[in-house]
């Protein structure tokens, strides 16, 4: 019992490591945070080796990794290909538009595949005003929140629809949240933005750069990245794969003055690959943990809004994949159903949706409240910091946006929609 709950000390070790080691020594964090991240993982993986006998497991959570980085990686070099010269200085108005449309394009391709393809364009159009509140409330609204109306615009949701939820479930219980999640997180940008924008030097204000004119090149990659969103909904292996063939394909085919225009390098990629390569492996015992007590605890009948908070609290800090399907089989258990049996999801979705809708909606929503709450939320800080914008550190964010702006609104949802 004692290793059992000693090996969940290097999870923690690895969230204090990302929250307050850029903040107190940027310099050697940088230069060591490979080891710190190898060397924490190192812990958990001879644990399971060695004390647990553990093998599947341990390749089952590796298997996930590779699964997430190979998507990520792959959607970063293709949309890597596809430069978008925006003309002129956006406006508070064009800002807000262009998260709007973003949002809905994330119900499409995805909160990863619309974020790496919406980042460079969103960092060039605002390149003579940019503040860290611009990176925010894009990883806030097309990283996570934008996707929640589709299997396909989380990774959790599609879990979910592959487990026997039908594909539209979403659409039909998740609109009015997102409709208002949506609507506030604009409107208050806008505000921000045109404060910022006010401020702003006179001839930026009267867009100096009207002498640019809209320019696109890369066409091919747009072909590349639809390909890897069908990859999709291929069985593993063939779906990495896919992936891995599409990202080769495209990095060597497009032409090089794309990736220069986009300033492309690996590092950002590389960096979240080390990252969470740490996160995804010291976070096993705690999802086995939490396994255990749903398995051996006697649960009371939990509310809608017991679902909605508790997912949302463990989606911040865990990866919400998982996070989302424990609490599915929790919900199922309550009333001796199974998460392996399609008729039993499917049963909960269409019978007793609500508890569902607070699972959802906590998972994808909650993932925006921190920088490791979802995949692409670091990947955005990575792309901005490498295009020299100074980003809020982990703590700067959670207590700087997302406990002031974006928790009310959670709080609002879960009142409105999982009470």
């Amino acid at each position: 019992m004692f290793f059992r709950t000693a090996i969940l000390i290097p999870f923690l070790l690895m969230l204090l490591a990302v929250a307050f080691m850029p903040f107190l020594n940027e310099s050697w964090w940088r230069a060591h945070f490979k080891k710190v991240s190898f060397f924490l993982a190192g812990i958990v993986i001879c644990y399971y080796l060695f004390v647990e006998h553990g093998l599947p497991r341990l390749g089952s959570i590796f298997g996930e990794y590779v699964s997430f980085i190979v998507l990520i990686g792959s959607l970063f070099v293709v949309t890597g290909g596809i430069y978008l010269r925006v003309k002129g200085e956006a406006t508070p108005w064009r800002n807000t538009l262009f998260l709007i449309v973003g949002s809905i394009i994330s119900i499409f391709i995805g909160t990863t595949g619309a974020s790496m393809l919406l980042i460079r364009p969103w960092i060039q159009s605002n390149r003579y005003r940019v503040t860290a509140f611009h990176m925010i409330f894009f990883i806030f609204m097309i990283s996570n929140i934008g996707g929640c109306l589709s299997p396909i615009g989380d990774p959790p949701l599609f879990l979910g629809y592959l487990r026997g939820i039908p594909f539209f479930w979403l659409l039909e219980h998740l609109w009015g949240a997102w409709l208002l999640t949506i609507g506030l997180l604009s409107a208050i940008f806008y505000f921000l933005d045109r404060n910022n924008f006010l401020h702003a030097p006179l001839d930026v204000r009267l867009t100096k750069t009207n002498n640019e004119t809209w320019h696109f090149q890369g066409f091919l990659n747009l072909f590349f990245l639809a390909m890897i969103i069908g990859a999709v909904f291929l069985p593993s292996p063939w779906r990495e794969a896919t992936m891995l063939l599409l990202g080769f394909l495209s990095y060597r085919l497009t032409p090089k003055n794309i990736f220069e225009a986009n300033k492309f390098n690996f590092h950002p990629i590389e960096e979240v690959a080390w990252l969470f390569f740490g996160i995804f492996i010291t976070m096993l015992p705690v999802l086995d943990y939490m396994e255990m007590k749903t398995t051996l605890t006697s649960y009371p009948l939990l509310k809608p809004t017991h679902f909605y908070y508790l997912t949302g609290l463990l989606s911040t800090c865990l990866d919400n994949a998982p996070t989302y399907l424990a609490m599915l089989q929790l919900q199922l258990g309550i009333h001796g159903m199974n998460i392996d049996s399609l008729h039993d999801v499917t049963y909960v979705a269409l019978e007793n949706p609500q508890p569902l809708v607070g699972i959802s909606l906590g998972a994808v929503f909650f993932g925006a409240t921190t920088y490791i709450g979802n995949g692409p939320n670091f990947m955005v800080k990575s792309i901005a910091e490498d295009a020299e914008i100074r980003m809020p550190h982990f703590l700067k964010y959670i207590t700087g946006y997302s406990l002031p702006i974006l928790l009310p609104i959670l709080i609002l949802i879960g009142w409105l929609f999982c009470s």
